[in-house]
């Protein structure tokens, strides 16, 4: 079985650490290198594979200090994003299947945060329950601002991840939940679920608790942007097509 260690870095990003039985390690979006060089020395791990889901500063900033210790490391990241992820050893599409030691991975190509953004997703097995590293595609409560992407683009991506088991862990990238909820209540003050996972996370939050990882099954229930196709976010933004309700609620948050 596959161990999934979650390690806080800079101001609120998480970089994820995956270790397999065997000691090998695959780091998710190392934003710095120390904290990740810390952990696998401790616990006598190798770092075998990198993986990036795009190419900010705060995904990849850790990855040339990671590969002086580690020189045998494979990078795995999309290959349309080659020249701005440089050191990646395996360029990376929709649609791929990888072996995760020993473990299916699925690769998303889910645009709308950045143009080449892709996500890291591993079916159920018998004994493992699925898996997903989003990245800053999809946020506990929220999403990714558009940099280089449309709405349109980002609620297919949101959709994809919509279509994924109810039970599926949802490893984003950044702490912002608190903040997210605290907007998403404020479009929808009568979504009792949401209600109730506010005040869940504040308290959590109060005590220092991290709030990641979430599930598809709570992201659809209280995130606005995985329901812009529901009649309530409809009647309040004036639109009916999801992306352009999506875009709206988006400009709305930008401002919040």
């Amino acid at each position: 079985m596959l161990e999934i260690l979650r390690v806080p870095v800079l101001r609120d990003n998480y970089i994820f650490v995956v270790v397999a039985a065997d000691k090998r390690a695959a780091v998710v979006d190392p934003a710095l290198a120390e904290p990740v060089q810390q952990l696998l020395t401790s616990r006598g791990l190798n770092l075998a594979l990198i993986l990036h889901t795009h190419h900010h500063s705060d995904h990849i900033g850790g990855t040339p200090q990671l590969l002086q210790q580690w020189p045998a490391a494979e990078v795995w990241a999309a290959a349309a994003d080659r020249e701005r992820i440089p050191l990646q050893t395996r360029g990376l599409v929709a649609g791929d299947a990888l072996n995760l030691f020993g473990r299916s991975m699925q690769v998303l190509d889910v645009p709308g945060h950045t143009r080449a953004h892709i996500a890291f997703y591993l079916p159920p097995t018998d004994t493992e329950g699925p898996e997903l590293f989003c990245g800053d595609t999809l946020f506990a409560g929220g999403c990714g601002r558009l940099f280089e992407g449309t709405a349109a683009q980002m609620w297919n991506s949101l959709q994809q991840f919509a279509g994924l088991p109810g039970n599926t862990r949802v490893w984003c990238a950044h702490e912002y939940t608190e903040a997210n909820l605290h907007f998403a209540f404020s479009q929808e003050q009568d979504n009792e679920a949401l209600k109730q996972r506010l005040q869940q996370v504040q308290d959590l939050r109060a005590r220092g608790i991290a709030t990641v990882p979430s599930s598809i099954e709570l992201e659809l229930a209280t995130n606005p942007f995985m329901r812009c196709d529901k009649k309530d976010l409809q009647a309040i933004t004036g639109f009916q097509d999801p992306a352009a309700v999506l875009a709206e609620i988006r400009l709305r948050k930008d401002q919040f």
